[in-house]
């Protein structure tokens, strides 16, 4: 890839072009930047809920974790595959890779992610990202989704196969989730305000 004046590039390479476009993005400070199959969005900041919600989960997920375990807040995550880098609202990460970009780590790297919706990100969120993480082989993907159309849900997936999940449990607001293995965590989703 070169940049022969800077703004613009030449490359054979559609996913180092969505980069290179990604990286010069410039967005209001605290909106969310990401490729969702090829496609460079923004969304707004979230609402007071959506921070809410992510904080009890992450302050359920610190309590089970290992101690050399990380539990990310907008890490940027790359799935190349389907031209997607995507900033969940939270992801665990065993280890972050010693080498490779310094504004993302693979998508694969990370044990679970977990997405909020909001109204700039729930399509994509229920779809084209489930798609990608199990695409990349995330072990589990938590959808918190105050948006549902029948009032909000919570949808663990997991054990992706050939770029499907599973669901493995889901139910409104309310209901008691369990996370399997390595994390054996009872999340109570009753705690979560509606969006």
């Amino acid at each position: 890839m070169s940049v022969p004046n800077g703004d613009y590039i030449l490359t054979d390479d559609e996913w180092d072009e969505l980069v290179w476009v990604w990286e010069q993005t410039h967005a209001p400070k605290g909106c969310k930047v990401e490729i969702i199959e090829g496609i460079i969005t923004v969304a707004p900041h979230s609402a007071v809920p959506h921070h809410r919600i992510a904080d009890r989960v992450q302050r359920s997920l610190s309590k089970v974790i290992p101690e050399h375990w990380h539990v990310f807040q907008w890490l940027g995550m790359a799935v190349p595959a389907r031209l997607g880098l995507y900033v969940p609202d939270l992801a665990v990460v065993p280890e972050l890779p010693a080498e490779g970009h310094d504004d993302f780590v693979p998508a694969a790297a990370a044990r679970l992610a977990v997405e909020i919706t909001s109204a700039a990100t729930a399509h994509n969120d229920r779809t084209a990202k489930a798609a990608g993480y199990a695409e990349a082989g995330v072990p589990l993907y938590l959808l918190v989704d105050g948006m549902a159309p029948g009032g909000p849900t919570v949808t663990l997936y997991g054990e992706p196969r050939k770029g499907v999940y599973r669901l493995l449990c889901a139910g409104k607001f309310g209901k008691r989730i369990t996370l399997p293995e390595p994390f054996g965590l009872e999340l109570d989703t009753g705690e979560f305000p509606d969006n």
